[in-house]
């Protein structure tokens, strides 16, 4: 049943939607944690990974053991797939965020989400990044260590003290920071850190010291994969880890990129970038809640919210509408004054001429065509915005439109 007003009662404008989506980077992924999503639609994107990169991505996803999938180059490839299929499923929904960021390889799954990625590019360039990482770290001996309850600039003398190959990787929250570099460095910036009040400092099972110049032939080799890949427009900004500071342009992107595997993740600092431009719900994408963590433990009065599982699908509905005044109904139709027209059919997203913003759109009319299938809107309304682009290879129900009905 639809909620409407009272014909004497002006409508009110929907509260402002100051959302964040975020993706976790490696680290995040543990054994099975595909197996709730294998009977959703969503896990069609799974089998399309599959085929873009012939691995058998359903395995990695379902069966792998945790030696498996922590190898490199199955953990950044697994847990990319794994961050876009519960996308995939969030924007069924019709939920949109207004800025997204990504915690190192979450950098890629942000961008894809933003659209400066094609879906089949990103599959093909995270398994060219996770490969060039994984003989990188082959090549040089590396590892990472958490150091608590630490100030920042006091890990980083911690690390210039230890006088050797140890630097700070991801100054991920308050208190919270990874060094990474050679083994006996770590031991020894470690002692130092403890010397100067840290109160643990913990090993991360990884196999390189990643973020750190121990990983200049990975960029190299990431550099030139990029050279022979342009980036679109984005639809809406991302924050990068090497600068914490919102990007639209995409031209800046190849260079972000490659600089990342070298520089630290500032993810405290892209918190605070976020709150201060109005962020007031962060929505994590993917496996773990580590992310979800870091925004409790940095940012004070924001809410956080992870989707690991279908199941966590309602209960983001749950607080959006708790949140936001929204009703939903029926999948897609989240918001009483916001419809999504969604694709018939999987296949290339043709629009019809001049399908341009503000653009009035009335029941039944053709937006575009994916293959044979028509996409007719079901809904009348202002155009908002087209969330597929020309030649976009689209999936079954994914969000093509986004009108604003009266």
């Amino acid at each position: 049943m639809e909620v409407g007003l009272p014909s004497d009662q002006p409508p009110e404008s929907p509260p402002s939607m100051t959302i964040a989506f975020t993706f976790p980077g490696q680290g995040s992924q543990k054994p099975g944690m595909g197996r709730p999503w294998v009977d959703h639609d969503s896990w069609e994107l799974v089998d399309e990974a599959s085929e873009t990169v012939g691995r058998d991505l359903a395995h990695l996803l379902v069966d792998a053991d945790a030696d498996e999938l922590t190898q490199t180059r199955n953990a950044q490839l697994a847990t990319y797939v794994l961050s876009l299929v519960a996308l995939d499923a969030v924007e069924r929904l019709g939920l949109e965020p207004s800025i997204a960021a990504g915690h190192s390889l979450g950098e890629y799954t942000a961008l894809t989400a933003a659209g400066a990625l094609d879906f089949a590019d990103g599959v093909r360039l995270v398994a060219e990044r996770g490969e060039a990482m994984q003989v990188a770290a082959d090549e040089q001996r590396g590892t990472m260590a958490a150091v608590l309850g630490l100030d920042d600039d006091k890990v980083e003398i911690a690390c210039v003290r230890a006088a050797a190959d140890v630097w700070p990787a991801n100054f991920n929250a308050p208190g919270n920071v990874v060094i990474a570099g050679d083994p006996d460095a770590i031991a020894a910036a470690g002692a130092i850190a403890k010397e100067l009040g840290a109160s643990k400092v913990l090993p991360v099972k990884v196999s390189g010291a990643f973020h750190t110049p121990f990983m200049t032939p990975a960029r190299d080799r990431l550099r030139k994969a990029l050279d022979g890949l342009e980036l679109r427009e984005l639809d809406i900004p991302v924050v990068a880890n090497v600068d914490a500071t919102a990007h639209d342009d995409p031209r800046e992107w190849p260079g972000l990129l490659t600089a990342q595997l070298c520089s630290p993740v500032r993810w405290r600092q892209t918190l605070h970038l976020l709150h201060d431009r109005g962020i007031t719900t962060f929505v994590e994408l993917g496996p773990g809640t580590v992310l979800s963590g870091t925004v409790k433990r940095t940012v004070d009065g924001a809410r956080s919210l992870a989707v690991n599982t279908p199941a966590d699908l309602d209960t983001l509905l749950e607080r959006i509408e708790a949140d936001f005044g929204a009703a939903h109904h029926e999948g897609e139709h989240l918001f009483m004054t916001e419809r999504v027209v969604v694709s018939p059919a999987a296949g290339l997203f043709e629009p019809v001429p001049e399908l341009d913003a503000g653009r009035t759109i009335n029941a039944g009319d053709l937006l575009g065509t994916v293959g044979d299938a028509e996409v007719r809107s079901p809904f009348s309304g202002r155009l908002e915005g087209v969330l597929a682009h020309l030649g976009e290879r689209v999936m079954s129900r994914q969000p093509i439109a986004w009108l604003r009905t009266s």
